[in-house]
C-alpha cells in the first residue's frame, strides 16, 4: 500500500465520482475480514491503520506479552515482545506488525477485490439516485436489443453523466409500434427499483404520464402554470383524451394545447405514432365536464344519479349515438375514465324526445 496505490484511489474519485474515504473505509474492512481468516482466535486484536499524509496502510495484530504462550495468535513471550517495544513487560499489550510479504499477499488480493467491487455498488448508488430523480419524467434512449421471443426491448436511457438500461416490456409498447436497434425513442420512467444486480429502471411508452409531459414540454403555458393539466385516459396507439383549464380569463387551455394552427398537438401526434388525442375544456360542473368529454359527439342532456353516486345518464341525438359510444366502446370508456363518472349513454327517442 504505497503512494502509487493512494494516488489510484484519487483518480478513481476524480473520474468516477466515488469517494476516496468511502474507498479506504472498505478496504480497510476487507483487509481486517482477510487476517481474521488466517488468525480466528485473534479477531477481535486485529486493526488497520491508514496515515493519507504518510501514504501508509498498516495492519497489526494486538497481542498481551506473557511467560507461556498457548496461543500464538493473541500472546507472545516477553522476548518476542522485546524486539519489538524494547521496554516491554508482562502482561503488556503490544501492537505487532502483520509480516510484509504475509501483508503484501493479503492486502493486494483484498484492496482489488474491495475496489472493483466497492466502484460497482458505488457506481449503482450514483445511477439509483439520478434516476431516482427522473420518476415520472420523459427521456430519450437508444434502442440496443429487441428480444425476438419475449418482445422486450431494451433501452440505453442516460441522465446527467449516467447511463442505465432499461427494459421496456410488451405491454409497455404501444401497439403497432415497431421499434428497430439503434432507434431513438423517448420513454417514460414510471419507477425505479433497486435490486441484486443494481438499478431496475421501469419505463413505458403507454403510460398517459408520457403524453403529460410531452404537453409540458411542448406547450409553454402548461410550464409557466397558466395551463393545467387535469386528467388524462389513454389508450395507447389509438386514442387519448385530456382535460385542461386555466384560472387566468385570457388563456384559452384547449387553444393553448392545441398551438397555432394545430402545430402543438400535431407535433405530439406525430411522436406517439399518428395517436389521437382529444383535448377538452375541464369544468367543475361534472354535467359540462361529462357532455364535453364525449366530444366529438353532441351531447343533449346529462343527468346526475342522486347523492355522492358518480353515475350519469347521457342523452344525445339519434344519428350521434354510435359517434358517443365509439368504435367498440372506445369514445365512452375513455370519457368514463377521464371524469370518474360511469357513462349510461341513450338516444333522444328512447328518452321520449322524438328525433
Amino acid at each position: 500500500m504505497n503512494a502509487e496505490f493512494f494516488a489510484a484511489l484519487d483518480d478513481i474519485e476524480r473520474d468516477k465520482g466515488i469517494s476516496k474515504a468511502y474507498m479506504l473505509e472498505k478496504i480497510t474492512l476487507a483487509l481486517t475480514a482477510a487476517l481474521k481468516k488466517d488468525h480466528p482466535t485473534a479477531a477481535e486484536n486485529i486493526f488497520v491503520r491508514v496515515d493519507e499524509n504518510a501514504k501508509k496502510i498498516d495492519l497489526y495484530v494486538r497481542k498481551t506479552v506473557v511467560e507461556e504462550v498457548e496461543d500464538p495468535d493473541t500472546q507472545m513471550t516477553l522476548e518476542e515482545a522485546k524486539k519489538i517495544q524494547k521496554k516491554a513487560v508482562l502482561e503488556e499489550e503490544i501492537d505487532v506488525p502483520v509480516e510484509t510479504k504475509k501483508f503484501g499477499r493479503i492486502a493486494a488480493q483484498a484492496a482489488k477485490q474491495v475496489i472493483i467491487q466497492g466502484i460497482r455498488e458505488a457506481e449503482r448508488g450514483m445511477v439509483f439516485d439520478e434516476f431516482t430523480s427522473k420518476e415520472h419524467e420523459i427521456l430519450t434512449g437508444q434502442v440496443t436489443r429487441v428480444d425476438p421471443r419475449s418482445g422486450s426491448v431494451s433501452v440505453r436511457i442516460g441522465s446527467g453523466s449516467e447511463n442505465t438500461e432499461g427494459m421496456l416490456s410488451p405491454h409497455e409498447q404501444v401497439r403497432g409500434e415497431v421499434l428497430r436497434e439503434g432507434e431513438r425513442v423517448k420513454v417514460y420512467v414510471v419507477e425505479v427499483r433497486r435490486s441484486t444486480r443494481g438499478p431496475q429502471v421501469l419505463i413505458s411508452r403507454t403510460h398517459p404520464g408520457l403524453v403529460r409531459r410531452l404537453f409540458e414540454l411542448e406547450v409553454p403555458e402548461i410550464g409557466e402554470g397558466l395551463v393545467e393539466v387535469m386528467s388524462i385516459a389513454r389508450e395507447a396507439g389509438s386514442r387519448t383524451k385530456m382535460a385542461v383549464w386555466s384560472n387566468e380569463g385570457d388563456v384559452d387551455p384547449v387553444g393553448a394545447c392545441v398551438g397555432p394552427r394545430g402545430g402543438r398537438v400535431a407535433a405530439i401526434v406525430d411522436e406517439l405514432g399518428g395517436e389521437k388525442i382529444d383535448i377538452i375544456p375541464y369544468s367543475e360542473d361534472p354535467a359540462a365536464y361529462i357532455a364535453a368529454a364525449l366530444a366529438p359527439a353532441q351531447v343533449v342532456e346529462v343527468n346526475l344519479a342522486a347523492g355522492d353516486e358518480k353515475v350519469c345518464r347521457v342523452v344525445v341525438p339519434d344519428d350521434q349515438l354510435s359517434l358517443a359510444i365509439g368504435k367498440e366502446g372506445q369514445n365512452a370508456r375513455l370519457a368514463a375514465r377521464l371524469t370518474g363518472y360511469k357513462i349510461d349513454i341513450g338516444p333522444v327517442s328512447a328518452a321520449g324526445g322524438g328525433n
